[in-house]
């Protein structure tokens, strides 16, 4: 952080957003403790799939998380388990359709506790065309009745493990952006990034290189 300072002193975000779940472990809470308590001034933000938000919750606010983002991708675990083929809670794996339901209800639970201790919560749906587009109002609704504040919706990016699916068009992009509108402002200004990203968005380039000495090859959904 403090090279990141010595580089574009301009910043006044930091976040944590992958790759991997920040809260799987404890690494991203520390790193948030250690720079609230030396830069308090800084916004500090984390991205999470929220399986362990609820449990978590009052420690990631002590750390200085100001705002959270929660992906979700569906609320129907029907639709959600086409999706998510597995989590692992509590050092149990667990798979399918009870897997999918175990997650909406630790999404919606932590979502509900993280916005009543003060935090401004965004959802990031992921758009899979043919999968969740039907759910996306529904995603909207029901994470607006536990308290987010905002929606962003992002086209899909097929990686190397999922040849059979297929970004949405601008058409199918609008549409639901449209759709989530009605329960949910939607955040219209995201340009996906790695998750190593340093810099000021549009404003300069990106000194990830210079931070960390070495070209990264980390992506983040958030």
């Amino acid at each position: 952080m403090e090279r990141a300072l010595e580089l574009c002193p301009q910043l006044t975000v930091v976040g944590v957003a992958g790759p991997g779940d920040t809260l799987a472990t404890d690494h991203a809470l520390e790193a948030f403790e250690l720079i609230h308590e030396k830069y308090p001034e800084l916004i500090n933000c984390l991205s999470t799939n929220g399986l362990m938000l609820r449990e978590k919750a009052d420690r990631v606010i002590a750390a200085g998380v100001k705002t959270v983002t929660v992906t979700v991708n569906a609320v129907n675990p029907k639709v959600l388990q086409n999706i998510c083929s597995y989590i692992v809670y509590n050092n149990q794996y667990l798979t399918g359709e009870y897997a999918a339901r175990w997650l909406v209800l630790a999404q919606l639970a932590g979502i509900e506790k993280i916005a009543k201790l003060g935090a401004v919560v965004k959802i990031n749906t992921v758009l899979i065309p043919g999968v969740n587009d039907s759910e996306i109002g529904e995603i909207a609704r029901v994470t607006a009745g536990v308290g987010a504040s905002l929606i962003n919706i992002i086209p899909l990016i097929p990686q190397h493990d999922m040849e059979k699916s297929r970004p949405p068009d601008c058409r199918e992009l609008n549409t639901a952006r449209q759709t989530a509108e009605k329960y949910l402002p939607v955040f219209r200004h995201c340009r996906q990034c790695r998750a190593d990203a340093c810099g000021i968005p549009g404003a300069g380039e990106d000194l990830a290189g210079k931070l960390y000495g070495r070209s990264e090859s980390t992506f983040s959904h958030g």
